[in-house]
């Protein structure tokens, strides 16, 4: 009686809610938070419950990365599993130097170029170039403005993955490294990843070689992401005969990718 009484829901009370939510599970969850929920209670009920959200989830493969935790919010996490994505710009120097902050220019200075040995991505056409002074560039992620607000972050604490891509020149000596911080809201230092720096002789093979590695176990805090990567030649040849940088990424991934 009830849903009859709904002005909203005419032609849709007769519809009990378990069979109105196996029908959303087959709608595009964008429709369902931005136009399905909007209809009348009952509609808006269906799309806010944790167990449509939670087998959305499971229907799609999104596992949660941690066995010991749960989370409390299902829609925020399967939405965090949906938008995953790379959170650096311009990552392959494609759009210049934009996105990114200089924070050494030594030598000639960065430069963009074509790569010398095709990279394993056919997509990758372009890298950033390193000469005979130390060369860094930076970028600062703010995990709120790309949608991981504070108790997301907190609670969930997903695995954060990053990595680089990184090459010398074959008749060149030179040296590459990497810093990536996780910061609070103060932008101090709550976990950090710094390699020894990578370096290569003279006359090398001057193939691709990827730097990878995944942020674990943090704890609550985490409200930046600072990525630092760049290094130079060894042999101090005027130029661009330092190392090549390019493909760089870091992702928020809150489910398990085994």
């Amino acid at each position: 009686e009830r849903r009859r009484e709904s002005k909203n829901c005419i032609g849709a009370f007769d519809i009990p809610l378990d069979i109105l939510e196996e029908i959303f599970l087959n709608v595009p969850p964008h429709q369902v938070v931005r136009a399905c929920r909007l209809v009348c209670h009952e509609w808006k009920e269906v799309a806010d419950r944790d167990s449509f959200w939670r087998e959305r989830c499971r229907r799609e493969g999104y596992h949660f990365c941690h066995a010991s935790k749960v989370p409390t919010n299902w829609k925020h996490f399967y939405f965090a599993c949906k938008n995953r994505r790379n959170l650096l710009r311009n990552p392959r120097g494609e759009d210049e130097f934009n996105g990114w902050t200089i924070v050494e220019n030594g030598g000639d200075h960065w430069k963009i170029e074509a790569p010398m040995v095709s990279h394993p991505n056919e997509g990758v056409q372009k890298n950033f170039v390193t000469s005979f002074g130390m060369c860094l560039k930076s970028q600062l992620i703010d995990l709120k403005e790309e949608g991981y607000n504070s108790s997301f972050m907190d609670e969930i604490q997903p695995h954060i993955r990053i990595s680089d891509w990184y090459a010398p020149r074959g008749d060149c000596g030179s040296e590459y490294r990497i810093t990536v911080e996780l910061l609070n809201d103060k932008k101090a230092v709550v976990q950090e990843f710094t390699p020894e720096p990578v370096t290569f002789p003279q006359w090398n093979d001057q193939q691709w070689n990827q730097m990878t590695h995944v942020f674990k176990g943090y704890g609550p805090g985490v409200r930046y992401i600072k990525f630092t990567h760049g290094g130079k030649d060894t042999q101090f040849w005027a130029g661009w005969y330092g190392i090549r940088v390019t493909e760089s990424c870091v992702e928020i991934c809150p489910a398990d990718d085994s």
